[in-house]
This record gives structure tokens, sequence and C-alpha cells, in this order.
């Protein structure tokens, strides 16, 4: 038997690691000359479906749970006070908070559905859809003003020794009055 190169060799996914083993030492046994001859390959065994490695792979929200009119209603009353009422200022809270809102926003948004066309629930949806297009516009800001404070704290050096200081920031006025126009712009919202 010839050695097989391994240049072209790349280490399949740990998912795929499992199938792959079981294949290779299936296709082994029926291919060497001690083993027993197999008359035909077995179809059901040999040509194992490659699987998607998990990372990969997106998983959607499928249900067969059906949400009536009043539950859509009360889960969506839920989701808006509950994401209005936290203070948004609070960047470990949003941390936290934001990707569970995320996920619970798609599911909301597959079981309101059926419910678009009414104008009251409509218009609910329509509602938190624009709270957390402004949750995520201020958290945009407030991203913006923690870099300039950053910036500020690196122009004085490490410790503020003067050591690897960077430079200043020269315009910090006009950053401070376009962060309060977009204030502005969302409080109007």
């Amino acid at each position: 038997l010839k050695p097989r190169s391994t240049a072209h060799f790349r280490p399949p996914p740990p998912a795929m690691a499992a199938a792959g083993i079981v294949r290779r030492s299936l296709l082994r046994l029926a291919t060497t000359r001690a083993a027993p001859r197999l008359a035909a390959p077995v179809p059901a065994l040999l040509p194992f479906p490659r699987l998607a490695a998990p990372a990969l792979v997106a998983r959607g929200y499928v249900t067969v749970a059906k949400y009536t009119r009043d539950d859509v209603l009360v889960q969506l009353d839920a989701f808006h006070a509950e994401v209005l009422s936290t203070n948004w200022a609070d960047y470990l809270n949003l941390v936290y908070s934001v990707p569970f809102w995320e996920a619970e926003l798609d599911k909301l948004t597959t079981i309101v559905q059926p419910y678009l066309h009414e104008p009251a629930m409509g218009d609910k949806f329509a509602k938190v859809q624009e709270m957390m297009d402004v949750l995520y516009q201020c958290e945009d800001v407030r991203d913006h003003l923690n870099e300039l404070a950053e910036l500020c704290t690196r122009a004085s050096g490490f410790m503020g020794t003067g050591y690897a200081a960077e430079e200043k920031v020269e315009n910090l006025d006009e950053h401070a009055k376009l962060c309060g126009d977009v204030y502005d712009k969302l409080l109007s919202r």
C-alpha cells in the first residue's frame, strides 16, 4: 500500500469528525484485502450525509404554538414596558439584557404576524420596533461619547505621566454640539 499524502487534508469540524471516522472505517473494511468483500455497498451506511458545522448553522424560530390576540397583546405590552422602563444609561445592564430582548423581539415578530392587519396590534408593534430603533441609536451615541472619553484619557499618556501619550482631540466642542443635536432629535421621537 502506498502512503497517502496529507498535504491536501484539512481536519473536519467536530460534528463531522464522528461521521467521517465511521465512514472511513467502513470503507477501509470494505476495501482491505483481509476483510471479506461486500457484494455491493450498503447505501444506508456508506454515503453518510455531511453534517454542517454547528457554528455555521442558523437556527430559526419555528413553533406550532398558537397565540390568541390577547396573549400576543399581553406579551407585546410586557416587552414594551420592560425595555422602556430599563435604565438605558446603565451599560452593564444593557450588555446583559439586550441579547435576551433581541431573542424575545424575534419571537414576538413571529407571533404577531397573524394580527398585524389590525390597527391596534399594528400600531403597538410599530411602537415596539421604533423603541428598539431609538435604543440602538442611544447606544450608538453613548458608545461615541465613551470613545471620546477614552481618547481624551489616552492624550495624557500612561497613568497621566505623559509617557506614550496620543494626540489630543481638538474638536470636542463640535462633538458635544453634534451629540446635543442627536439628543434633541431622539427626544422628538
